[in-house]
This record gives structure tokens, C-alpha cells and sequence, in this order.
């Protein structure tokens, strides 16, 4: 059988990334004909310098564009305005220092700004969530802004994919817009959507979640090895090489187009060597009561979504079903 495709995220600032992209991590990730997709954190030109190296040594690598972190750092529906401007920066960055992309990378995630309000200001957070919540013009307008970004970046020669929560699936299935208005994500269309089903920070129902999930899923992101931003909210204690491993034959058995979260994480837990000599047909048995509980609450969560969705149906049954007993009350008295 033929292994899957392997991408690593790679999300480091420039004196550590220059450290980590050596030749034997070079040579780790041709070894596996892997693929880099490159947290863009800044325009620096030692940045520009070890993406030269990927290029030079043949590995695709992906421009995963990013935020300063006092602009939300992810894309999301509170910064929509600020993308073109970041994107026409890379590619000025790009352009002046000769580099070469397999594709540009879109991260939807809430404004890390609000995730770490939840320490400090919980009132803040709600206020800004209900306000999104009654603002459909705000999505309306975020989404023109990401698929006219998405247009841009496809007429310049580039593949656009994006990096998704899979919840997201299930707001589509409810035709809902709640968890975009109230999360501030985006659901936008691009080539290919990875989803991010990091089974380290929902222990113990990784597994179900992951199983539940990777049937529907174009490519799926797996991890966390270790690495990131830390902002308190998630259990951060990264995969074993025995999680990691379950995960790679879970995602694999669904999908041939697999991201691990993240490089600087495998290489400091010494993984690399163990997934050159990684036995993908290895056989697996599937969680499934796990994943059967997992369908179960994405079933309950779209129900819920599609109630906020079409909040007069259930208004108008409960009216009904009132008239009608009123109804009968009456013929029985007559």
C-alpha cells in the first residue's frame, strides 16, 4: 500500500526555526516526501533564507499565513479587513526574495485576543459573542472579504487551503451560522480544508472524535506532538508515539492526505526516525462504541443548531400543538 501524503505544520519564530530546519531534519522530511506548511509570523529575511532551503532541497512548502498576534493572529471573522493587506506583504516578501510555494495556507480560528479574555474578562467575552451573534451583515461581509482574498490568491498561480475545526461540517449540515457568529470562524471555500482534529486536547474521547469525523474529511490534521501558542484554554500535554501512532492509523484508514502538528514537536520527541520506519497496514482495531457516542453528540449539536437556525419552527409546533388542544377542548364540551 502506499503510505499516505505527510505535511507538518512548522509554527516557530525566526532564531528557533533557523535551529530546527538543519540538514538532518532536511533530509528527515525527504526521506518521508514530505511536505512543510510554514507559520508565516513575520517577513524577516532569515525567515526567507530557510524556506530557500526547503526549496532548494525539493520539499514543498506551504506559506501558512498569519496575523500579528495584536491583529487575532488566526483569520477570523473580527480581522477580515486585515487580510489583503497581510497577504500583498507576503507576496511583496515573496517576490523580492525569489521563494517557491505548493500553496498558500488560510488558519480560521477564533481572535486569540477573545480566547485569552476568558482569564480575564468573561463579561467582555459574552458582550462580544451575543453582538456577533445578531450581526449577520459582519459574517456577510467577512466571508465577500475571504473568498475575494481565496480568488486573489488562486489568479496569482497559488492552491488555497484552509485549516477548519470539523464542527464546522455539522453547521453546514444544520445550514446554521451559529458557531461562525458567535466563534468568529469563517466557512469559506478553497481547494482542499484540513481539519484540525488534535486528539491531545480532548482526551479521552480523541479517538471517537477522530473517527467520527475522518470519514467526511478531505485532508486531516492530527497532533499536537508539542509546540503552538499556549493560551491555558486545553490540556497541552502533546501525543505519545503510541497516540501518535493510533492516530496516523485511524486518520489513514479514511484519508491518504494527512498534516501532523507539528515538526518542532516530532523532532523534539526524536519521531522522525520512527516514521521513516512506520508500518502504515499495520492492523487497527476501530474505536467504535466511542465513535458511535460521538455521532450521537454531533447529532444532538446540528439538532440544536438547526433549532437556532429556524427558531420560529419550534415556536410555531408549540402553537400549534396549543390551538389544536384548545381545539379539542371545546368539542368536547360542546
Amino acid at each position: 500500500m502506499t503510505p499516505p501524503r505527510l505535511t507538518f505544520f512548522c509554527e516557530l519564530e525566526v532564531d528557533p526555526l533557523e535551529e530546527l530546519i538543519n540538514e538532518e531534519t532536511i533530509q528527515d522530511i525527504k526521506d518521508l516526501n514530505g511536505s512543510v506548511a510554514l507559520g508565516i509570523m513575520d517577513f524577516n529575511p532569515r525567515r526567507a533564507g530557510v524556506v530557500r532551503r526547503l526549496n532548494q532541497a525539493g520539499i514543498p512548502a506551504i506559506g501558512w499565513l498569519l496575523l500579528p498576534k495584536e491583529q487575532g493572529y488566526w483569520f477570523n471573522l473580527k480581522n477580515y479587513t486585515l487580510v489583503h493587506d497581510n497577504y500583498s506583504a507576503f507576496k511583496d516578501w515573496t517576490e523580492a526574495n525569489g521563494l517557491l510555494w505548493a500553496g498558500i495556507g488560510l488558519d480560521i480560528e477564533p481572535d486569540i485576543l477573545e480566547l485569552e479574555q476568558l482569564f480575564e474578562s468573561k463579561r467582555q467575552l459574552l458582550q462580544n459573542m451575543i453582538r456577533r451573534l445578531f450581526s449577520r451583515t459582519q459574517l456577510k461581509d467577512a466571508k465577500m472579504h475571504y473568498q475575494d482574498l481565496v480568488a486573489q490568491i488562486k489568479a496569482d498561480g497559488y492552491l488555497v487551503e484552509s485549516y477548519q475545526f470539523p464542527i464546522i461540517a455539522d453547521e453546514r449540515k444544520a445550514r446554521s451560522t451559529f458557531i461562525q457568529r458567535t466563534s468568529g470562524v469563517v466557512d469559506i471555500a478553497v481547494d482542499k480544508e484540513v481539519w484540525m482534529i488534535y486528539t491531545s486536547f480532548i482526551r479521552p474521547y480523541g479517538a471517537g472524535v477522530l473517527g467520527s469525523y475522518a470519514p467526511e474529511a478531505q485532508a486531516i490534521g492530527i497532533g499536537s506532538t508539542g509546540g503552538g501558542v499556549d493560551i491555558g484554554l486545553v490540556d497541552m500535554r502533546p501525543l505519545d508515539w503510541d497516540e501518535l501512532s493510533r492516530d496516523l492509523r485511524l486518520a489513514w484508514y479514511w484519508c491518504e492526505d494527512l498534516y501532523i502538528f507539528s515538526l518542532e514537536g516530532c523532532i523534539r520527541q526524536r519521531f522522525m526516525g520512527h516514521l521513516k520506519e512506520f508500518q502504515w497496514d499495520y492492523p487497527i482495531l476501530l474505536p467504535e462504541d466511542q465513535i458511535r457516542r460521538v455521532n450521537g453528540w454531533r447529532g444532538t449539536i446540528r439538532s440544536g443548531l438547526w433549532l437556532f437556525a429556524h427558531p420560529l419552527v419550534p415556536l410555531l409546533t408549540v402553537f400549534g400543538v396549543y390551538a389544536l388542544y384548545k381545539g379539542v377542548q371545546r368539542i368536547m364540551k360542546e
